[in-house]
């Protein structure tokens, strides 16, 4: 008798347990963290280096910081900002670099062409904005490319039409409104983005006092995000993660490829210049075109798109064309049009776009709040894996199609 008498009672408190549980749960509900991802681009792995960045480099000693954040390839800024989103390869993702064609419809896909930017059918990858939204969390974007989709479900829930006219400090104060709103409004995971040190690197190159200028202002404007911050009551709050779509290095004219000069084919299209070339020539062609640039081949590698190598992973996508060429470190592919442009002097000083797996196009990352370890360094981070970070941080399912992996990155925050 006794026994049962025991059984039933404690059947009773599993019951009223649970109810207490659920109600608790549903009273109180579990509340969503706060991050703001912060893009600086084309701020090289070593730019924290130069004793120049107080509030990073506090940012940095104080939580998380990587050696590095390697770059998908290309190493160009809408590919990059879209692995970093998406948690996929450019050839994944679709953005294979800042200006490509549809090779079957001969459109255009071009930075800087609010049309084609802004049409979703461009865009293969689910951007985390749009995981979020559906797991209920707020999105908002302070500018990242891909975040002005024409089609509701594809955007944040907020969002700025880029316009490179907008100060840096502008660009803080939108964010802290954000912060502002009331709770049910408030976005969780906010995105920004800084131009001014990818402006100057090329203007001027990566080691020249204009660019340094330019790193000395932009940690001035991550002290004022921090500062602003304590006006939200949310500055114990928030997570930031720091980072950049790529790195920079030193060209100059005389390390140029005219490589419309080797190939010889007015049929062929010259897709891309820089550091990588892409060509698409006629069908009947394409033998006699690459033969040309494989025997030329001279601070760069030719390859059919299919071989090119898997490190890349720059071979699936059906806008890739036929012919990749891959320039070294330093050097450019340039066409007869630039060719003469560059008589007259003047050009760029820096660039960016050559092998992912020089350290010259490696990013930075660093990260600091109450989810982040402290005092914690770490070596080479990947950039495919910030997707798969944000979702185990806001404790949401990735997209099973990735190629990023949680288990790379995931040790960096303090519950590892």
């Amino acid at each position: 008798m006794t026994a049962l008498f025991l059984y039933k009672n404690e059947i009773n408190m599993k019951k009223f347990l649970l109810f207490f549980l659920v109600f608790i749960y549903t009273v109180f509900p579990q509340a969503k963290p706060y991050v703001i991802l912060v893009s600086i681009d084309a701020f090289r792995w070593d730019y924290i280096n130069r004793g120049i960045t107080p509030a990073l480099s506090q940012i940095k000693e104080e939580g998380v910081s990587a050696i590095s954040l390697q770059s998908a390839f290309p190493t160009k800024t809408f590919p990059n900002h879209l692995s970093i989103i998406t948690g996929m390869y450019t050839e994944n993702h679709g953005i294979i670099s800042n200006d490509f064609i549809n090779l079957f419809t001969g459109e255009r896909y071009k930075l800087g062409d609010t049309v084609s930017t802004r049409e979703y059918k461009w865009y293969l990858g689910e951007a985390f904005w749009e995981t979020a939204k559906r797991s209920g969390i707020k999105t908002a974007c302070y500018f990242w490319p891909a975040s002005e989709v024409l089609l509701e479900q594809k955007h944040p829930d907020y969002y700025k039409k880029y316009d490179k006219k907008t100060t840096d400090n502008d660009r803080v104060d939108g964010v802290i409104e954000w912060l502002k709103l009331p709770y049910k409004d408030r976005p969780h995971f906010i995105t920004l983005y800084f131009d001014i040190v990818d402006t100057r690197s090329h203007e001027y190159g990566p080691d020249a006092k204009e660019t340094n200028e330019s790193i000395k202002g932009i940690d001035s404007v991550i002290a004022r995000l921090k500062n602003s911050l304590s006006q939200t009551g949310l500055k114990d709050s928030v997570n930031l993660i720091i980072l950049s779509d790529h790195g920079m290095t030193g060209i100059d004219k005389n390390r140029s490829i005219n490589v419309e000069q080797i190939i010889n084919d007015p049929a062929c299209k010259i897709i891309n210049t820089g550091p990588v070339a892409l060509l698409h020539p006629a069908a009947n062609n394409i033998k006699a075109v690459y033969e040309k640039m494989k025997k030329n081949e001279n601070h760069y590698k030719v390859y059919y798109k299919e071989e090119v190598p898997e490190s890349y992973h720059y071979s699936k996508h059906p806008f890739i064309p036929e012919i990749v060429a891959i320039a070294d470190l330093g050097w450019e592919f340039i066409d007869n049009r630039i060719a003469e442009r560059q008589k007259t002097g003047g050009g760029k000083l820096g660039n960016h776009g050559f092998d992912n797996h020089q350290l010259d196009m490696h990013g930075f990352f660093v990260a600091g709040g109450p989810l982040f370890k402290k005092h914690y360094a770490t070596g080479t981070l990947l950039n495919i894996d910030i997707y798969p970070l944000l979702c185990r941080i806001f404790n949401i399912q990735p997209r099973s199609n990735i190629d990023g992996k949680a288990e790379r990155i995931e040790f960096i925050l303090n519950n590892n």
